[in-house]
């Protein structure tokens, strides 16, 4: 008898993404840093920038040299946003300060 149940997702499911591969230490590293002071938060919230640059056509020498989005360039973008949002909320949820002005 067919069961309900199958073993793989449906094809119009995203399939989940791998992190294998040579960045996984880097990845886990970056996932599991904890921040325990305040100068440390302010300093990761300064570092890592609030949004992805944008994309842009530059024009040198009569060419036209397209650059994309840096977020897409960079293989650990979820990990510094990830980092830099427990930045904002340590210094917002337990340091009690206003964040506004790290806030883009």
């Amino acid at each position: 008898m067919p069961t309900l149940i199958q073993d793989h997702a449906p094809p119009f499911l995203p399939k989940k993404r791998s992190h294998r591969g040579l960045l996984t230490p880097l990845r886990n590293w970056l996932d599991s840093i904890d921040i325990r002071h305040p100068q440390f938060a302010h300093f990761l919230c300064r570092l890592i920038p609030c949004q992805c640059a944008f994309e842009r056509d530059v024009h040198l020498f009569g060419k036209t040299y397209h650059i994309p989005a840096l977020c897409k360039l960079n293989p650990l973008y979820d990990e510094l946003m990830s980092l830099r949002f427990r930045a904002l909320a340590y210094l917002a949820d337990v340091c009690g300060e206003d964040v506004n002005r790290y806030i883009c």
